[in-house]
């Protein structure tokens, strides 16, 4: 877990940064704070959910409750994902709402245009693998994991999935099965904090998370699953595939398919020669 306060124009905005679902969020009463200049931010938005009941409902059943420090302790409290704050920003009239979205994207959490058009984000991922040093091999089986992924998510959409705690859950069943670790588990193999999983995993390690995420939608829509129970099981099922398909090719190598490698650059020494 890692909780941080960023600053918009002199106003603290608390995030915090779910490792296993690998989203930030943020505190939707800060937020309202840096953009009005509210004396009392919490009841703008009492105000704001019964003006917008469209805002008030997708708020109720898309902002959690997330842990961030309040008042020196941690309690939970109103957050949203950028999208989610986005969909707050379009509600409140303010001269600050286009630098808002703009800071939200120099600090690296959304990219403004990419809601617009998905195929800009892809472009910058190539972008910045390459700069990592990524062959097109991998970059190719990265982005052919991304749609594989992306797949899945609409599927779980439509099943009615549709809390982001859901997704991570989800999705942990699926990598726990076919690697034996939890996602964060995986990520501390490979001595991550951060970053994305699968942006720092060996060509085989992609291959067999589309594999068993392809599995499980198709598992998944053979038994026409509904609900997080149903898509639960069919998690597992897809993820045993990919578990079995992983063993039988490391009884055939003698090498294990999940390694630490995590492709990272070496750290910087800081020693003056």
């Amino acid at each position: 877990m890692k909780n941080e306060i960023a600053i918009f124009e002199n106003k603290q905005v608390r995030r915090h940064y779910d490792e296993t679902a690998e989203v930030w969020y943020f505190s939707v009463v800060d937020v309202i704070a840096a953009l009005t200049d509210s004396v009392n931010a919490t009841d703008y938005l009492k105000k704001l959910r019964k003006r917008d009941v469209e805002l008030g409902s997708y708020i109720g059943t898309n902002c959690p409750q997330v842990e961030m420090l309040t008042n020196g302790k941690k309690r939970k409290i109103l957050a949203g994902n950028v999208k989610d704050i986005f969909r707050i920003i379009q509600s409140i009239p303010s001269p600050k709402a286009e630098p808002f979205k703009q800071w939200l994207a120099k600090i690296g959490y959304e990219r403004i245009q990419e809601i617009n058009d998905p195929s800009m984000s892809m472009d910058r991922a190539r972008e910045n693998w390459q700069k990592m040093g990524r062959s097109e091999k991998w970059i190719q089986q990265r982005m052919t994991g991304q749609e594989t992924r992306n797949k899945l998510t609409d599927y779980w959409q439509e099943a009615g999935i549709k809390k982001q705690d859901e997704f991570a859950m989800l999705t942990n069943i699926i990598h726990q099965e076919w690697t034996g670790l939890t996602v964060k588990k995986h990520k501390d193999l490979k001595g991550l904090k951060t970053q994305n999983l699968q942006d720092l995993m060996s060509e085989a390690e992609l291959i067999f998370t589309a594999l068993a995420e392809l599995s499980t939608r198709q598992i998944a829509e053979t038994e026409e699953a509904k609900g997080l129970q149903e898509n639960a099981k069919a998690s597992k099922k897809g993820g045993t595939v990919a578990k079995n398909a992983r063993k039988e090719l490391e009884s055939k190598t003698g090498k294990s398919v999940i390694t630490g490698e995590n492709f990272l650059p070496p750290a910087k020494d800081d020693k003056h020669s």
